[in-house]
């Protein structure tokens, strides 16, 4: 099949352009002018761009869609906000599903609660036990009888890698922090393996929606109560049902040490082979988040004090990271807190830049660090949706990060302006998986128009507008950036590269900057063929 694309301008790595876009058995045979490709292929489909915009499909570079796609099929709290609510779902996802042995799911924010917290007691008018996710995936709101069921007492010690919320009188007040999570979650009903197979399916299909070509698994194994997805993708990339091109991020158990990684090469050859999915890269988590002050930080908290949690003790990593380079995998890190971005770039001292490493979310850097990115060569992957003020930001973490740490947060401008590779990604369904919404921040750092908290009232405060980048960086960052992070050969319209694109309804390009989030992704195509229209 031969398609033309015409009537719209092209992103290319020379930036945008008027141009056409050949396309040829599902790889790109040409860019330039519309009636020199016309005259090149005199039988082939059109595609009118209308006006809008082409661009090489989107790769998100730090997402979870089984995880996603398990919670959108179960009592999923992520598009209400607030108590009330967050009651109204609950009740309303247990009265129709009466048969139910638990109430599970999540998407809940922190920001809706005092301090952040929920607690058991208003969840205990239900008759199961209820296990709900929060938000960013680093705490789970439970009922009594959970608690009950997973033998939780006052006298429960914390487990070394989280936290059990308690009341005045040291009693646990329903909701935990990462590690201990597990202590209810793994209680839940596992879901079956057809399951998983069709959360793989809804997510792949909304992230088509989305222009969403590839992505990058950033926890493949078992995780805060979740069952490991390697299975799930090695059966749908066998049997030809995964269409997008996906690396899996392999989790690295942080309860054990160097001994795991054998299994880890062995889980890595089980993909060898596949074509849409890899599995050569291992995630670290080295700290928690901020809002529950389990980020890693070199100086303690305001108010609360303490200076977070390293899961990984930092002696140790840089001997876990050098043995898993010299197997030639990729580390992703996770590292929020200053002095978790340091414990991760040290440990990339002296290994190979050729395996791709890179440090994901970034909340906070010291700015001496900053540098060491790009003379590591460490991609900086970005979740831009986070640079803004709303309420989590504004109401839990500025009050305990206090200055100058506040004014260290996302720094996008100066990793650029050292030379920092970037990539991006969402961290989907922590956050909106739509990377035109995280364009949008990354050029603003305002909350895009359409949001669930656009309406909060510094919403449309610039948050850091020094740390801003430009639109070409950003989308790069999520087009040719994150399809390099994956090894993949899509990312870049330019003749040879696999015909993975978007048809963007209108061109971010010459709209104004605070209207970029208004674009649409009308078509997807995956080597040629159409996903989503």
């Amino acid at each position: 099949m031969t398609i033309l694309f015409r009537g719209g301008r092209v992103f290319t790595p020379d930036g945008v352009r008027e141009a056409a876009v050949l396309v040829s058995d599902g790889v790109i045979a040409a860019v330039g002018p519309e009636g020199e490709l016309a005259r090149r292929a005199p039988s082939h489909e059109t595609v009118d761009l209308d006006g809008g915009l082409l661009t090489p499909g989107f790769t998100d570079a730090h997402i979870h869609p089984v995880q996603a796609g398990l919670e959108r099929a179960k009592c999923d709290l992520s598009e209400v906000f607030g108590l009330d609510a967050y009651l109204a779902a609950i009740d309303a996802y247990a009265a129709r599903n009466p048969g139910r042995e638990w109430i599970d799911g999540g998407g809940w924010d922190m920001s809706a609660f005092p301090g952040g917290l929920p607690h058991r007691a208003q969840l205990d008018h239900l008759d199961r036990p209820v296990y709900l996710i929060q938000r960013d995936h680093h705490a789970a709101w439970v009922n009594s009888r959970a608690l009950e069921r997973a033998g939780i007492t006052r006298d429960t010690p914390d487990p070394a890698d989280g936290r059990i919320e308690r009341d005045p009188d040291g009693g646990p007040s329903g909701v935990l922090h990462e590690g201990a999570m597990d202590l209810v979650g793994l209680l839940t009903p596992r879901p079956t393996a057809e399951d998983l197979d069709a959360a793989l399916q809804d997510a792949q299909r909304h992230l088509f929606s989305l222009g969403i070509t590839g992505w990058q698994d950033a926890i493949v194994g078992s995780y805060a109560g979740s069952d490991d997805q390697l299975p799930t993708y090695l059966s749908a990339a066998r049997q030809g049902r995964l269409r997008a091109r996906v690396t899996g991020a392999l989790w690295w158990d942080r309860t054990r040490g160097a001994e795991q990684i054998e299994e880890l090469v062995a889980r890595r050859a089980l993909a060898e082979g596949l074509d849409r999915f890899r599995a050569g890269s291992v995630k670290i988590m080295q700290d928690g988040i901020t809002e529950n002050f389990t980020a890693a930080t070199l100086e303690p908290y305001c108010l609360c004090g303490g200076t977070g949690l390293s899961y990984v003790d930092p002696v140790k990593l840089r001997e876990y990271v050098a043995e898993l380079d010299r197997h030639g995998f990729q580390v992703h890190f996770h590292a929020i807190g200053e002095r978790a971005v340091r414990e991760a770039l040290d440990s990339f001292e002296g290994t190979d830049p050729a395996n791709r490493h890179h440090i994901a979310h970034l909340q906070i850097i010291e700015p001496s660090d900053v540098p060491r990115f790009a003379a590591l060569g460490v991609t900086a992957n970005l979740q831009p949706l986070w640079a803004t003020h709303h309420a989590q930001m504004d109401e839990l973490t500025l009050p305990y990060l206090g200055e100058p740490r506040s004014s260290w947060q996302y720094p996008f401008r100066d990793l650029l302006e050292h030379g920092t590779r970037l990539c991006a990604g969402s961290d989907w369904p922590v956050s909106n998986a739509d990377p035109v919404q995280g364009m949008h921040v990354a050029v603003n750092r305002t909350e895009p128009g359409g949001s669930v908290h656009a309406g909060y009232p510094t919403a449309q405060t610039p948050f850091l507008p020094g740390q801003r980048i430009d639109l070409a960086t950003a989308m790069a960052a999520y087009t040719s950036g994150s399809a390099w992070i994956n090894r993949s050969p899509a990312g870049v319209i330019e003749p040879g590269r696999p015909a993975d694109l978007v048809v963007l309804d209108r061109d971010p390009f010459a709209l104004p900057p605070e209207e970029i989030w208004t674009a649409r992704a009308r078509m997807t195509f995956v080597d040629g063929e159409p996903v989503h229209q």
